[in-house]
């Protein structure tokens, strides 16, 4: 099995380039011509869009390719004051969980939706790596829409992938655990009470709705980065697992013991029929599906209490494994689904597996064993054939739809080009330093668009001015139309990157909502004009019902609350213009501000400590009387009789 070529020697680690010492044949400098190619003209767009994943801010960052430039912070599983995220009334079920809410979260992995696996960028999906959610965004307005919790779940940095026509978007557990049923179970007790769970969450096609389909139960293995199967290979999933020893306490050690571990294929056709035939097994969990709704300008949190879950063990034909060398940290396929790639981190090779050698093993029964009742397929039997010598500590694949593969090498800090088809390695190129995810422009579809490849790096040191004991990180753009890759550009980014995906700006840029009609606004506290706007008490309770416009709020002056009253400011944007929101905060909230898009209405809740004239203002300059855009909150003692007044602009 050629095992011995599976492990990396102590020297050759040691060996490796060190962060911040520049590798042979490094670039020095980025040439007049690598200038030209990444100058974006004032007043001209970029060519990509990038969705870049924001690691451990939450977020995730839109970048133009090939300028590097960011365009927004685009607010997923954090909360974020730039525009009330998680703040405001209408937001906060958003971030809701079975675990109550939760402001933050992990987010590695972006995905874009396809159909015939090729973007169609009607969607982009996050995942939530800490408390295990996938997250929807639409991107014609560029906002999260759609919430859903995983459960029998942990550590939810496997995902999320999907299928090539947006089927599914599948989902793996980092941390096997034991399932979502309350029991307490020791620790030692691993390998008999712990298990992986792979999500399958159904997206309706027209809508983009989310569901949770099903789950398969796996072994109790660490499941890294997978891929669907696309075009030849429609119908398989397959998922990169490390720790198959089982290990529960220093997997540095413990689990790197084996000379492999494996891929694990996945028939999720096959899975569907078991379930069109009342196969599944309907098990009590707990977790919550967080859903925005565009005509209320509002979210819905749903605790769901029930999830379908086939064991491949009892049902055949769901799950096969394929050994890879060990520790590998992700799975890709090519373009045409005939290859998949695995990478495998203390590796000296890569090696790449045929789907139709792989079918074939399994109508032979060509097994070297069984895994928990499932098949393990011969090594030998499945491969294409292993990229020798491609450099050290490969971790990530990409494809350039001409052929070519391209491998991220974690230790030795370089991209590796090789051939798909000979497995030659032709070109080879360094970054800066210590690179993780790349990103190629419709790399994991079937069809690429191999122009522009993005590095993004661990480690910056000497790449940009310091800024303390923490540097930004580093994203590399590198040329890769010609036969030699050729670096272009360095620029910081947003968070910890991990992954990116980057599609054609021509596929949405005319798509954008400019603007919320406001005569579609159903919010229940909307209003349609300035005459609307008034103030209201409920029991200790306010309601201040207001507008927004160039260049004034009404009510602009608000008498009549007392200490410890909960005032909600239910504020309505009436601009109709592209590019005119309006800002609204209040000295003393200790949340955030609002940011309200034209047409929009949203709500901050606000309780005053203590007696004063609070003002608030517009944050968000929007005309030349910007600065007059304010008002005053009078608060009055606890149990004042000062009566509830206010004015809406009107001098005396």
């Amino acid at each position: 099995m050629n095992t011995h070529k599976w492990l990396l020697a102590a020297g050759l680690m040691a060996a490796a380039i060190a962060p911040g010492c520049k590798p042979k044949g490094a670039q020095s400098a980025i040439t007049g011509d690598a200038a030209s190619k990444v100058y974006v003209a004032p007043g001209q767009h970029d060519e990509f869009y990038n969705i870049v994943s924001g690691g451990f801010n939450g977020q995730m960052s839109v970048v133009g390719l090939p300028s590097g430039r960011v365009f927004k912070i685009l607010p997923v599983f954090s909360v974020h004051p730039e525009n009330g995220w998680g703040f405001s009334e209408q937001t906060k079920p958003m971030l809701n969980t079975s675990h109550g809410f939760v402001p933050w979260d992990d987010l590695h992995h972006i995905a874009i939706s396809t159909t015939n696996a090729e973007h169609d960028a009607r969607w982009a999906f996050g995942n939530a790596n800490n408390t295990p959610r996938i997250a929807r965004v639409d991107l014609t307005q560029f906002k999260t829409v759609e919430i859903i919790e995983l459960p029998n779940s942990a550590g939810n940095h496997s995902s999320p992938f999907l299928t090539q026509n947006t089927e599914y978007v599948v989902a793996g557990t980092r941390f096997s655990v034991p399932a979502d049923n309350g029991q307490d179970v020791s620790i030692d007790s691993y390998k008999d009470n712990f298990k992986g769970y792979i999500s399958f969450i159904g997206v309706d096609q027209q809508t983009g709705h989310m569901d949770l389909s099903f789950q398969i139960e796996a072994p109790p293995f660490n499941f890294d980065l997978a891929r669907a199967g696309k075009n030849k290979s429609h119908g398989w999933f397959f998922f990169s697992t490390y720790n198959t020893e089982m290990a529960h306490t220093l997997l540095e050690v413990n689990a790197s013991q084996k000379d492999k571990d494996y891929i694990m294929a996945v028939n999720w056709k096959k899975a569907e029929e078991y379930i069109k035939a009342g196969k599944g097994v309907k098990k009590k969990v707990k977790y919550a599906h967080n859903v925005w709704n565009e005509d209320t300008h509002s979210a819905t949190s749903t605790i769901k209490e029930e999830v379908l879950v086939l064991d491949p063990k009892e049902l055949k034909d769901i799950v096969y494994f394929i050994p890879c060398p060990k520790s590998p940290h992700g799975t890709d396929t090519d373009p045409t689904g005939e290859y998949i790639v695995g990478s495998g981190k203390l590796a000296a090779v890569i090696p790449v597996f045929s789907f139709t050698k792989m079918l074939a093993a399994i109508e032979k029964q060509d097994f070297e064993g069984t895994l928990d009742g499932m098949p393990v397929l011969k090594y030998e039997s499945v491969l294409h054939g292993e990229v020798e010598k491609p450099g050290l500590g490969p971790l990530h694949t990409e494809f350039d739809g001409k052929g070519f593969a391209y491998t991220s090498m974690f230790v030795s800090s370089e991209v590796v080009k090789w051939n798909i088809e000979t497995l030659q390695v032709v070109d080879r190129v360094p970054t800066y330093y210590s690179v993780g995810h790349l990103s190629i422009p419709g790399g994991p579809t079937g069809k690429p668009h191999g122009k522009y490849l993005v590095a993004y790096n661990k480690i910056t040191k000497d790449r940009y001015l310091p800024t303390g004991p923490e540097l930004a990180h580093s994203a590399q753009l590198y040329d890769i139309s010609g036969d030699k890759m050729q670096l272009l550009l360095d620029f910081p980014t947003i968070g910890e990157p991990h992954y990116a995906e980057a599609f054609p700006a021509s596929l949405i840029k005319d798509k954008q909502v400019k603007f919320y009609p406001i005569e579609k606004n159903q919010s229940p506290y909307a209003l349609k004009g300035i005459n609307d706007a008034r103030v209201e008490r409920k029991g200790n309770q306010v309601h201040v019902y207001m507008t927004s416009i160039r260049s004034n709020f009404r009510p602009d002056n608000i008498e009549g609350v007392n200490v410890g009253d909960e005032v909600y400011f239910h504020v309505t944007n009436l601009e109709q213009d592209w590019d005119v929101p309006h800002g609204f905060a209040i000295k003393g909230a200790n949340t955030a501000e609002l940011l309200i898009m034209p047409g929009e209405t949203a709500t901050l809740k606000w309780v005053p400590d203590r007696t004063g004239v609070f003002p608030f203002y517009c944050t968000d300059f929007c005309s030349a009387l910007h600065q007059e855009m304010q008002g005053y909150l009078r608060v009055s003692p606890k149990g004042s009789n000062v009566p509830l007044k206010y004015s809406t602009g009107v001098s005396e």
